[in-house]
């Protein structure tokens, strides 16, 4: 889809396949990955919490609330996440929590204890990871401003009002809010504390035994005044029997002078709310910044190819001459920009006046039977590399001539295969789809029926679920009658069309149509119904055109992970052969299907095996 040429800036080169493979080729190497960097650094904190001997709880020192401890505990807990998103601010994170971990006697231990010696190794390995990843992101800017020469445009008008971190803001004081008021109410149970023991009586007592309530908390049975008091404690190895412990007594009220108050519950809330709200707000100053670094200056330009993902939305950016859309380039999320002074000429305009919908392509949509979108011509504005920020301009689609100004909401990404892809064909082949002639190559010839039935996967899928659908019926009965049995029909119902489907789905072609198996009943669908057939959403999808029901076939297996175990889903290549079938007639059998070659849904026969299966339990409780 051509860009015209007015909205071209003088200059602007295109970025060839050669320049984008040399940019391409010089990603991070796998060892790099932010994933091994969070596994260790997790991994190794809680290694360290679980074999560190913590500090006893003593009269002198009791266990309350350590402020600043929590304030360190948000750096280290939000530390992974920016190792994966914000490389710059992990640096800073990692450097906190090294620090924090040698105040704490941490590289004392580490001369003779694994676990202490693990946490700085994980944080010198994702130190090194993140440097590599920005040594090769300014190789890449550096090759992206080479491939764009000496021109330089300022941004479109429309993309100049973009604004982008609003709602990282507005997500980051409602976490504020609620780590806030977490924060509050830890401190409320402590100044209540604080406020009895001042006027409560402080005795010694003695230690008699140790015991577990029926909720498994362990509990303290000290003597003291000659009364015997019990107290939940969560340190039962600081106390052994025979040892004195302060406590005070006011009344029918108790408490350890070494573990006076249980707010953890209130800590956990100001420790979660706190680390969310600086990554978001991090995120939202990040983002804010990036843009206003594209609007300071005139930026470098390129002449490039973009589709938008038909699965997931993402931008996807080719080199300028890939006009067959083979090899992305580098891909991110991405939102229109648009001039104030457009909305309020649109807001102002007649309210009588209402622009042709074309509610076809509204209901394609709606339905997934719409056609992948098509390669657009579109200039980038910007250097593009591992984590910049960008913009480009292009037509939306073909019946739009309108050029519209899209600003990147996510960070560029190099369009490479992660760590469990198979690479960009497999990419290619999720995203786009194949020719008539190119399924027919691999389809296996003869005049016979074609089928396509629950293979291996599916029904492995199918079996794990129906021992989910067993225990889950197990579960809800064995308390007996409650409120909760009115979710069994309806999980059942669910479960039981899941299950049958991935067991004995089918499709058989023959001279005159399909024969579609579900999980209740067999559907008939002649070839001239039958407008399109994709696989969609772990499902195969039959379209019959207006005034008529799709036929949906789900799920038929797991698409996802199969992809990421180095294979092609079953149900992908089976979509595409019936869609192949359908457009060239040729392909198709010269039989009809007897009744025994059409399937039988296996949904009814669950039933009852389900009801069944539901006495049984109830006659063994």
């Amino acid at each position: 889809m051509p860009l015209p040429a007015e909205h071209i800036p003088p200059g602007t080169a295109d970025w060839r396949t050669p320049d984008a493979e040399r940019w391409l080729a010089t990603v991070p190497a796998r060892w790099a990955h932010p994933l091994w960097a969070v596994l260790a650094l997790v991994v190794s904190m809680f290694w360290y919490m679980g074999e560190a001997p913590p500090v006893p709880c003593t009269s002198a020192e009791p266990c309350g609330t350590d402020w600043s401890g929590l304030g360190m505990m948000v750096v280290l807990v939000v530390t992974p996440y920016w190792v994966w998103r914000q490389p710059r601010l992990a640096l800073a994170g990692l450097a906190a929590g090294l620090a924090a971990f040698a105040e704490d006697g941490g590289f004392t231990e580490s001369f003779g204890e694994p676990y202490a010696l693990a946490y700085p190794v994980a944080a010198a390995f994702a130190t090194a990871g993140i440097v590599h990843r920005l040594t090769l992101a300014g190789r890449q800017r550096a090759l992206a401003l080479e491939a764009a020469g000496p021109v330089a445009q300022p941004l479109p008008a429309a993309a100049l009002t973009f604004r982008r971190g609003r709602f990282s803001f507005v997500l980051a004081a409602l976490m504020l809010a609620a780590a806030g008021f977490g924060s509050w109410q830890a401190q409320q149970v402590a100044d209540a504390y604080e406020e009895r023991a001042a006027g409560a009586t402080h005795l010694s007592g003695l230690v008699v035994a140790q015991e577990q309530d029926d909720d498994g908390n362990d509990i303290l049975k000290v003597e003291a005044d000659e009364r015997t008091h019990r107290f939940e404690t969560a340190f039962p190895e600081d106390f052994p029997e025979g040892s004195r412990v302060d406590i005070v007594v006011d009344g029918d009220w108790a408490a350890l002078v070494a573990e006076p108050y249980d707010a953890f519950g209130w800590e956990t809330l100001a420790l979660g709310g706190a680390a969310a709200a600086l990554g978001f707000f991090a995120n939202g100053v990040d983002g804010r910044t990036r843009s206003a670094r594209l609007r300071r200056r005139p930026l470098p330009v390129l002449r490039v190819l973009v589709r938008e993902g038909h699965e997931d939305a993402r931008t996807w950016v080719f080199a300028a001459d890939d006009r067959q859309g083979l090899r992305p380039i580098l891909h991110f999320h991405s939102l229109h920009a648009f001039e104030e002074e457009d909305e309020e000429e649109q807001k102002e305009g007649d309210e009588g006046e209402v622009d042709a919908v074309d509610l076809t392509k509204v209901k394609q949509i709606l339905r997934g039977d719409d056609p992948p979108p098509p390669l657009r011509e579109a200039v980038l504005y910007g250097v593009p590399y591992a984590g910049a920020e960008v913009a480009l301009a292009a037509r939306l689609d073909a019946d739009e001539p309108e050029v519209l100004a899209e600003c990147s909401v996510t960070a560029v990404k190099p369009a490479v295969p992660g760590l469990l892809a198979r690479g960009a064909k497999s990419r290619r082949r999720k995203n786009e789809r194949r020719s008539v002639e190119e399924i027919a190559s691999t389809m296996t010839p003869g005049p016979g029926l074609r089928v396509w039935k629950a293979h291996g996967f599916s029904r492995a899928v199918g079996l794990f679920l129906l021992v989910v659908q067993g225990g889950g019926i197990w579960a809800m009965l064995d308390d007996g009658p409650s409120w909760s049995w009115l979710w069994l029909p309806v999980a059942m119902a669910w479960l039981i069309s899941t299950v049958a489907t991935m067991l004995t789905w089918r499709i058989t072609a023959d001279r005159d149509g399909l024969w579609v198996t579900g999980a209740w009943r067999v559907r008939r669908v002649e070839w001239d119904a039958i407008t399109a057939v994709r696989h969609h959403e772990d499902g195969i999808r039959i379209g019959t055109g207006k005034g008529h029901d799709n036929v949906d076939l789900a799920p038929t297996g797991w698409a996802w992970l199969e992809r990421r175990l180095g294979r092609e889903p079953y149900a992908v290549r089976a979509a595409d052969e019936v869609r192949a079938l359908h457009l060239d007639p040729e392909l198709r059998s010269a039989e009809e299907a007897p009744a025994s070659r059409q399937g039988m849904p296996a949904g009814p026969p669950l039933v009852a095996l389900s009801v069944l299966w539901g006495a049984a339990v109830l006659l063994l409780l």
